[in-house]
């Protein structure tokens, strides 16, 4: 998606460790003109397919999904890193390690909102590792829902988790695909 990646080389930030931070647009401070171009692009991608819900983890991926949900029209469920007292009932839980926060997460989901009537397109803001696309990938499963793909805005190319969703058998559609980052450079894939 040119618009996307014009946006990262304008405003987007190399940091050591490989992080490239996408706050000023993405993930802190959000273009809602932008991110609403990236919903109708995942629309795009995915409208062959019966999506009931989308399916995302907090917190930067909620946004996202949920201007991607008014194109499928369709609700937006995310998984929680917390237990919180206002969950109550079954719960499907699994465990993810945060690349950029360095931290294992418990990832909580109601069992309420999602069974195996579902059709699930998973929604997030980056995969690098890819622990929270697979923690994401086994609630669905222990759901009993369909997956039906998983739509990331940025996918760091370099690191394991693109390739490891896609060897699993899985639809991924990434909009910007970084083959390499340094101080004073990205390069993004064709």
């Amino acid at each position: 998606m040119q618009l996307l990646k014009d946006r990262i080389l304008k405003d987007g930030i190399v940091k050591p460790g490989n992080i490239l931070k996408v706050d000023s647009f993405l993930n802190h401070q959000m273009d809602i003109t932008l991110i609403n171009e990236i919903g109708k692009e995942f629309k795009r991608r995915f409208s062959d397919c019966p999506i009931t819900k989308i399916l995302t983890i907090e917190a930067s991926g909620i946004g996202i999904a949920c201007i991607t949900a008014q194109y499928f029209n369709v609700p937006v469920v995310f998984a929680k890193k917390a237990q919180s007292l206002n969950l109550d009932g079954e719960m499907y839980i699994t465990k993810i390690e945060s690349f950029t926060h360095k931290k294992v997460y418990d990832v909580i989901l109601s069992k309420k909102f999602l069974g195996p009537d579902d059709h699930v397109l998973l929604i997030d803001d980056f995969l690098a590792n890819g622990c929270a696309l697979l923690g994401l990938i086994d609630i669905v499963r222990e759901s009993g829902a369909t997956l039906e793909g998983a739509g990331i805005v940025i996918e760091k190319g370099f690191q394991k988790g693109g390739q490891q969703i896609r060897d699993m058998g899985i639809r991924l559609e990434s909009l910007a695909i970084i083959d390499s980052m340094s101080d004073n450079s990205l390069v993004f894939r064709d």
